[in-house]
């Protein structure tokens, strides 16, 4: 499974209430490994995406968003992304961004680098792994 890392302006988000984390349209986009995301971007538009042509739907579903102990976790469906009428363009990283602030707008939460290019044939599968155990995202 690639390791979740998140951006560093997600922290500040968090705390100025521009998540809901148990409501929100989590999204994925897809970027090649030429445009790699780093720490310091902090919304969508900082980021080169893939065309998405012949991609299926790249909105999570939310399993739990609660807290146990003081400890709140995230925890998402996995996310099977499927090429349909012809192949996806060649992806290496998957971010998770927030579709539903208007304020910042599609502010950026974190990125799985899977190491290698990544492209999708007709009728082929892609599953974006998401801990079911640990959550995605853990506050403590």
């Amino acid at each position: 499974m690639a390791t979740f890392n998140k951006f560093n302006q997600y922290s500040e988000d968090l705390a100025k209430k521009v998540h809901n984390l148990g409501s929100d349209a989590l999204t994925v986009a897809l970027c090649a490994a030429a445009n790699a995301p780093v720490a310091t971007n902090s919304i969508l538009t900082n980021l080169t995406q893939i065309s998405y042509t012949n991609l299926s739907t790249r909105v999570f579903s939310i399993t739990s968003c609660a807290q146990a102990s003081g400890v709140l976790k995230l925890v998402l469906a996995d996310l099977v992304l499927t090429a349909s009428g012809g192949s996806v363009a060649t992806f290496r990283y998957a971010v998770l961004y927030n579709d539903t602030p208007t304020s910042p707008a599609d502010p950026l939460i974190g990125w799985w680098d899977y190491g290698a290019d990544i492209t999708l044939l007709n009728d082929e599968n892609f599953t974006v792994d998401s801990d079911q155990t640990g959550g995605i995202i853990t506050i403590t």
